[in-house]
């Protein structure tokens, strides 16, 4: 073959090597995409089967307690209990307790208001002031009239003016100026606007509520917080402890319902979902606020 003949075809099988080399590296970038797809694909089917998992678990947890509560009459009806549960290859632990444990941002006094931010270690003047600021919120206003509070909205500069009606979630407690955030960040865990209630229960209230009821001395709150988990003391004489008219051992149609579910991969959820007892109707609950918390990972069995 002359030499100009066998340069060219040894040039023409360079250019198919090259193709073809590049054709491979083409095909392997696509396995690997391709690969990569279908592993995050998988990784985003179990992910997504968790969640369905978890909230088939939570609403589980809830129907429960549900049942629990509306099986027996109001008056025999538990303000608060727990238990734990397996369904199918999955498990649920709830804690369920009336809202009246809460004070009630729509219905408490200025003293209770007032009393729970001393509690957590606001000045007593400052604490008043607060409260006011709380009131003055969710009290009505006469039309055509200027309200004191609507100025002093104005002259902070807000974009909005108080409601003039009651809360409609705890977290507009945010909305309320001339309260610093560190205290309504203080305060949130202790209120509720699902309670209805002028009346806190002392049975299961949180030490620092209990605390923050009119007239309560030192004294009082260490007897009533040792004698409301004896079970040989009549739980009506805890109201005698508290000495105030804030105070009671009945509970409210509302119910806040704590459900840590885990899965059969062994995740764990949490929801925190508070819930309104109907009478009548076909439904026995309605939700009335839900908060759900999924990590992910996996966690120590129920």
């Amino acid at each position: 073959m002359p030499p100009h003949r066998l340069l060219h075809a040894r040039s023409e099988r360079g250019f198919i090597v090259v193709v073809v080399l590049w054709m491979l590296a083409a095909l392997a970038g696509l396995a690997l995409i391709y690969l990569t797809y279908v592993t995050n694909s998988a990784a985003t089917v179990a992910v997504n089967t968790d969640h369905l998992q978890a909230d088939a678990l939570t609403n589980a947890g809830i129907e429960l307690a549900a049942y629990r509560l509306t099986a027996q009459n109001e008056a025999t009806r538990p303000t608060s209990g727990t238990f734990n549960a397996r369904i199918g290859a999955g498990r649920v632990a709830v804690t369920f307790r009336s809202e009246a444990a809460r004070i009630d941002l729509n219905m408490a006094p200025k003293a209770v208001l007032a009393g729970l931010m001393v509690g957590l270690g606001v000045s007593a003047a400052d604490a008043s002031d607060y409260a006011d600021r709380i009131l003055a919120w969710r009290s009505s206003t006469e039309p055509g009239l200027e309200n004191p509070e609507d100025s002093f909205y104005r002259t902070l500069g807000a974009p909005y003016l108080p409601r003039h009606a009651p809360f409609p979630h705890s977290d507009e407690l945010w909305l309320v100026r001339g309260i610093p955030p560190v205290v309504i960040e203080r305060v949130l865990p202790f209120v509720t606007v699902f309670s209805n209630m002028r009346t806190v229960n002392v049975v299961d209230a949180a030490p620092q509520v209990v605390a923050a009821l009119p007239d309560m001395t030192p004294q009082n709150l260490q007897r009533l917080l040792r004698d409301r988990v004896d079970p040989n003391v009549d739980r009506r004489s805890l109201i005698g402890l508290a000495g105030s008219a804030s105070a009671t051992i009945e509970g409210s149609k509302a119910y806040r319902v704590n459900v840590t579910a885990e899965a059969p991969s062994r995740r764990q959820s949490s929801a925190e979902i508070v819930i309104l007892l109907l009478e009548n109707g076909d439904e026995p609950y309605r939700v009335l606020s839900w908060h759900n918390a999924f990590d992910g990972s996996a966690g120590k069995p129920l």
